[in-house]
């Protein structure tokens, strides 16, 4: 009885830590799988890479996965312990099974409208062939490009690609060893841009006002207040714990929930609506499931996002995943070459107008690039400012997209340029003001 007594501590100790950490461990399988699926099936990236690159570090490490191309499937245990399943869908790429299995096959798929046009890139698919410019450092330009990446022996910077267009003109590109012009690159948070420019699309037609309140009928206390605006401000007031090192909200979200949007929407204020700036991922899900709403059929959801965006423009590569609902994940899963990435950046470089055609206003463009309350000139509608001189050696008109492990688009109107780089991991030894430096260094000449 007296070591019964004695254990007693130790055994609610290891209780306590298996309760906490074994559910923890069904997160990292889940980003294990879901990760690997969409990058062999949709980037067509060898398992091995993703397994050394983005999966290697933390608790990721351990796990291990199996790839079924024939099923399209991807398995991940850690330890033997929480198997996870993400499964390739045609059209709306992988997605993340709940524990025990799940719907493989998507309901619906988005029809796309994919024209192939004779012009050199960047509005059309002919070539675009790198050349010396008169006004441009070109070896200064090519040093500043060569220095984002590592050298052989090294894997620091952790750089897949950076590409550079300036006047309208593809002026630099180079890959790491693995990537190429065809490969989808990971958005990460560079999604949410995409879904802000869905709606400023909806408000160029007229059917959204970003003043819009009472966005939810669940919605009957103080959150009826919220205002479209504040939630793209990410001024809400809505609670939300966006921290990637624990079990928080936004990891119970991606690698948990089958309706994504919903976690957010369940939330309670935390503050008064427009009162305090929070960055959330889970509020740009709720919008994608409000845009849902705004759409009489799952199909016609599905396909606006392409056909008045993404196929607008050219992104043809680009594919958007969903969410075992349906939805978009507008957060976080956007995959795209950088040639498309890039396309997206001149869009609003060019403040909402493709090739002599206004798919958004120049009043959208403005309000996306304006700060938002108590961002301290950092955020505007989803996308990031320099305003508040975040990089010093950019200069502060430039907004931007930025992603979670790396990714960015520059959009630099003072400089009518785009640059972009993306990552392969959040704790790259790589500095984004020191890149900026450098090219644009190059590009003044």
């Amino acid at each position: 009885m007296t070591k019964i007594i004695l254990l007693l501590p130790v055994l609610i100790l290891a209780a306590g830590f298996f309760f906490v950490y074994y559910r923890r461990l069904g997160l990292v399988t889940g980003y294990a799988a879901k990760n690997i699926c969409s990058a062999v099936f949709l980037a067509g990236r060898d398992q091995l890479s993703v397994e050394t690159g983005e999966n290697g570090t933390n608790l990721m490490k351990y796990a291990r996965s199996s790839v079924d191309k024939a099923a399209g499937t991807v398995t991940s245990t850690i330890f033997g312990l929480k198997p996870r399943t993400a499964v390739y869908r045609d059209g709306v790429g992988c997605v993340l099974l709940p524990e025990g299995g799940g719907p493989g096959a998507a309901a619906y798929k988005p029809v796309r409208s994919i024209a192939v046009a004779s012009a050199p890139y960047p509005y059309g698919s002919g070539t675009a062939e790198l050349a010396p410019l008169p006004g441009i450092d070109n070896a200064a330009l090519s040093r500043a490009v060569g220095n984002a990446f590592d050298p052989p022996d090294l894997d620091l910077k952790k750089t897949a690609a950076v590409i550079v267009v300036h006047n309208d003109r593809l002026i630099a590109e180079q890959y790491a060893p693995g990537f190429g012009r065809e490969t989808r690159l990971a958005g990460w948070s560079m999604t949410k841009s995409i879904t802000s420019a869905v709606i400023g699309v909806l408000v160029k037609n007229g059917k959204l006002d970003p003043a819009r309140k009472n966005l939810f009928p669940e919605w009957t206390d103080g959150r009826s207040e919220i205002t479209l605006a504040q939630l793209l401000n990410m001024n809400s007031g809505l609670g939300w714990t966006e921290d990637y090192s624990n079990g928080s909200d936004v990891l119970k979200m991606l690698y948990e929930a089958a309706e994504m949007g919903a976690v957010q929407r369940g939330k309670p204020l935390t503050a008064a609506p427009g009162g305090r700036w929070h960055y959330s991922s889970g509020v740009t899900n709720l919008l994608a499931l409000f845009l849902r709403g705004q759409f009489p059929t799952q199909q016609e959801y599905l396909d606006f996002w392409y056909a008045e965006l993404v196929d607008l423009i050219g992104m043809s590569s680009m594919v958007l995943e969903t969410d075992l609902a349906g939805n978009y994940v507008g957060s976080s899963y956007a995959w795209a070459t950088a040639r498309d990435w890039a396309k997206f950046g001149l869009l609003y470089l060019h403040r909402g107008s493709w090739n002599g055609r206004q798919v958004l206003t120049p009043a959208w463009v403005d309000y996306t690039a304006a700060p938002a309350a108590g961002s301290n000139g950092a955020y505007g509608a989803h996308f990031w400012l320099n305003a508040g001189g975040k990089f010093p050696a950019a200069p502060k008109d430039m907004f931007y997209c930025a992603g979670h492990y790396g990714q960015y688009i520059f959009i630099l109107p003072s400089q009518n340029a785009v640059i972009a780089r993306f990552g392969l991991g959040g704790k790259a030894k790589f500095d984004a003001n020191i890149f900026l430096e450098k090219i644009l260094a190059g590009i003044s000449g």
